[in-house]
């Protein structure tokens, strides 16, 4: 797999990202299971399934599709030279403070690419959670390769690592709208429905000094790229952590609606992890 994977990296970004196009479609075609969640969770934002689904099944494809150039191509055919940036000024205002820099960013366009583009900056360390598979583990590991890429896996060993790297005024990666393990969320509501989200990055602000950066790199047609777009968390999160998930949940939920073809609507984010306590029921189901 590593190999295919540096093979197709010299191919054109916008071969690669139609010929995921090509597959993401021909799952959806394919997948009543993943069908069903791509179009319930469209309707739940409050979107017309009819209108969008085909559109981000195919952008769900480009995501995969894109990958091997986003980990390994090099020199001038790499996607992170073909990244327009903007809002980078808030990124320099908080490290001109001594302030780490926490960024966030949904399942939302490349978001490899905004981790690559930051470690151009300085160091970054992302939370890694590394795939079911063993077999895909080296393949991953070798994406992230890279000078001032560091990963930090998903316990607590890895949860001070992140806290070492903001406290050194350096940054850090999340996703926010992953779905953590039992114990290390809780139930804020995503879209209107409550969603486990992780409690994590309020904690970082707290402890690491940090200010929070939101992120989402959103591809250009015909593989002409991406454009990054940077911009500050604008009010202080809520010292409860629930209502500290729920502000970054309407965080990530504008981030979306300015692209939500590019959102992987497919990923089960309302899941109930093993062990974790069941949902509240909302106001919307109560009276259904």
């Amino acid at each position: 797999m590593l190999r295919l994977f540096r093979l197709l990296s010299h191919l054109p970004l916008g071969l690669l990202q139609g010929m995921g196009a090509a597959l993401g479609l021909l799952v959806y075609a394919a997948s009543a299971t993943y069908r069903r969640r791509l179009r319930a969770h469209l309707r739940q934002a409050g979107y017309d399934p009819r209108r969008l689904a085909w559109r981000a099944a195919a952008h769900a494809g480009r995501m995969v599709g894109e990958l091997p150039a986003v980990w390994f191509a090099r020199g001038s055919a790499a996607p992170v030279h073909r990244v327009r940036v903007s809002g980078k000024e808030h990124v320099d205002a908080l490290r001109a403070q001594g302030r780490g820099v926490l960024y966030l960013t949904p399942h939302l366009g490349c978001f490899d690419v905004s981790a690559q583009i930051a470690a151009q900056w300085g160091p970054i360390t992302v939370l890694y959670r590394p795939p079911r598979k063993a077999a895909l583990q080296p393949l991953a590991l070798a994406s992230r390769q890279r000078h001032n890429l560091a990963t930090a896996p998903a316990n607590l060993a890895g949860v001070r690592q992140l806290l070492r790297a903001l406290r050194a005024g350096q940054a850090v990666g999340l996703l926010p709208d992953q779905a953590p393990a039992a114990g290390d969320g809780v139930w804020a509501d995503f879209f209107g429905r409550p969603a486990y989200t992780m409690t994590l990055p309020a904690r970082l602000v707290q402890l690491g000094n940090a200010g929070i950066i939101l992120a989402s790199a959103l591809r250009l047609p015909a593989g002409r790229g991406y454009t990054l777009t940077l911009e500050p968390l604008t009010e202080a999160l809520d010292a409860d952590p629930q209502r500290a998930a729920t502000q970054i949940n309407q965080a990530m939920e504008r981030l979306i609606c300015r692209c939500p073809e590019q959102y992987l609507w497919g990923y089960n984010r309302y899941k109930r992890p093993a062990g974790a306590p069941p949902a509240p029921t909302t106001a919307q189901e109560a009276a259904r």
